[in-house]
């Protein structure tokens, strides 16, 4: 029998769906104690930043749905706890995520180093948190 494609495949609600997939997916087989995400921006292109939005709003369901708590970091914020200066150029910030997880080379593309200094931007959050309250 051949695969019968989704009505939506293709367009930009089908990527949705595999996004929200694929993020259930690999919660449920890693398991992660929380999940950090990236707050908005103000961008130049609307109809980019309605679609970063609307991506944006499947993580956070997704995350929602699995029962994790979800930190969420403004790009100064994830800028000023990775490169110390929130405004940092991306290859600044690729350059201490390298240093700052001894990587043998820089993680590609760029959004791969962003991930990595959001992750770590939420360690150091959570970190400072746990010494406030002790």
């Amino acid at each position: 029998m051949g695969r019968h494609p989704l009505p939506d495949e293709g367009t930009f609600r089908g990527r949705l769906k595999t996004i929200y997939d694929e993020l259930v997916r690999l919660l449920r087989q890693y398991r992660p104690d929380t999940v950090a995400v990236e707050d908005l921006f103000f961008a130049v292109n609307a109809k980019s930043a309605l679609k970063l939005g609307q991506t944006r709003g499947v993580v956070l369901l997704a995350a929602a749905n699995e029962n994790k708590p979800i930190g969420e970091y403004s790009p100064l914020e994830v800028k000023q706890s990775v490169a110390g200066y929130g405004r940092a150029a991306k290859e600044q910030v690729q350059g201490m995520v390298v240093r700052l997880l001894a990587l043998e080379k820089p993680p590609q593309p760029l959004d791969a180093s962003d991930a990595l200094a959001i992750a770590i931007c939420h360690i150091h959050t959570a970190n400072t948190q746990s010494r406030q309250r002790a």
